[in-house]
């Protein structure tokens, strides 16, 4: 009897143990799953190269601009990180360097919200520069407290549109001298929550984080579509992305980010696209052959989506070009 009692309780104790081992392997073959469904599409051509091409690429110091900086460079692009903060960039693109065995990779200071510093970096990169491939209006805020630029617009639409649009215009000419070029927006699907106030554009009146952020990432999409336009007759293309869910340093303002932080990995791992994955759509819409041509679109999980309703009000559009160049005192401004 003893040796039966023995018998049945390792029996119990193996099936125990199986049954613990199969929700383990059960629960891990699920969060593995919802690891690679957040992490979205991935562009997997990495033998395209991009030797001498020149990119400009805002907010290149941190995040998705890291991420877009080191694949760039991977594929012999000559880039320019163009950044707030000089010494976190300085370390970002030694580490570029390092991974890359790309030596032209370069530290140039940008504050978008401030047009004297948009204005200076373009005057030093047309010096150094007689073309430019690519630009990536990749830099951002979000969900911020309610700040000023230096010429006085809400943050989020001074740095996230206005001082990409003006960015942006300041380079056209050497776009098209560089044809074919591409100009990569980065803007989000908050669009889909903005809408353009005319009245108030810096949200004097009332101001509302999420609204602030939506109206500056609409604009930043009716921007491409109306720059897109503008340049049909050209060979230099504009198209606006969504990185999706990313889990990066510009979310520090958000509870969220805190919340991040306070549970570990787990929620980064598992629920959030890692800033490489959010990348991805930056660096198709920037190197793809077959895209080389298109403009005016709208990329996310690196493949075309449609834009919110209100991003195709011409009227609208319209309007905010004309807003821009007078805000940016670019009012004879010919594209």
């Amino acid at each position: 009897m003893g040796l039966d009692f023995l018998s049945y309780v390792n029996a119990e104790v193996w099936i125990i143990f199986g049954a613990a081992l199969a929700t383990f392997l059960l629960l891990f073959v699920i969060l593995y799953n919802i690891r690679q469904f957040a992490q979205g599409g991935q562009y997997r051509k990495s033998h395209i190269r991009m030797d001498g091409k020149v990119v400009i690429i805002t907010g290149a110091s941190s995040g998705i601009g890291y991420e877009t900086a080191l694949d760039l460079a991977r594929r012999g692009a000559k880039i320019y990180m163009a950044c707030r903060n000089y010494e976190k960039a300085e370390i970002a693109r030694l580490e570029i360097v390092r991974k890359t065995d790309n030596s032209n990779i370069f530290n140039r200071t940008l504050d978008l919200a401030s047009f004297e510093s948009i204005r200076s970096f373009v005057n030093t990169f047309l010096d150094e520069e007689t073309r430019l491939d690519v630009l990536i209006n990749n830099a951002g805020v979000f969900f911020a407290p309610y700040l000023l630029t230096k010429e006085g617009h809400e943050m989020h639409f001074g740095v996230n549109y206005l001082g990409h649009f003006l960015l942006t215009q300041l380079l056209l000419d050497t776009l098209k001298k560089s044809e074919p070029s591409r100009i990569v927006n980065v803007s989000s699907y908050f669009h889909q929550f903005g809408h353009i106030n005319k009245n108030d554009l810096d949200s004097r009146q009332t101001y509302d984080r999420t609204q602030a952020y939506s109206q500056s990432k609409l604009a930043l999409i009716m921007f491409t579509r109306y720059l897109a336009h503008q340049l049909r007759c050209s060979r230099v293309t504009v198209n606006a992305v969504n990185p999706g869910s990313v889990l990066t340093n510009i979310t520090r303002h958000m509870r969220i980010h805190r919340l991040a932080h306070a549970v570990g990995p787990i929620l980064s791992t598992f629920f959030i696209k890692t800033p490489r994955s959010g990348a991805q759509t930056s660096i198709k819409v920037a190197v793809e052959p077959k895209i080389e041509f298109i403009s005016g679109k709208y990329y996310s999980d690196v493949k075309e989506e449609e834009v919110a309703p209100q991003a195709k009000d011409e009227q609208t559009s319209e309007w905010l070009w004309s807003e821009s160049l007078r805000l940016t005192e670019l009012w004879d401004r010919n594209v």
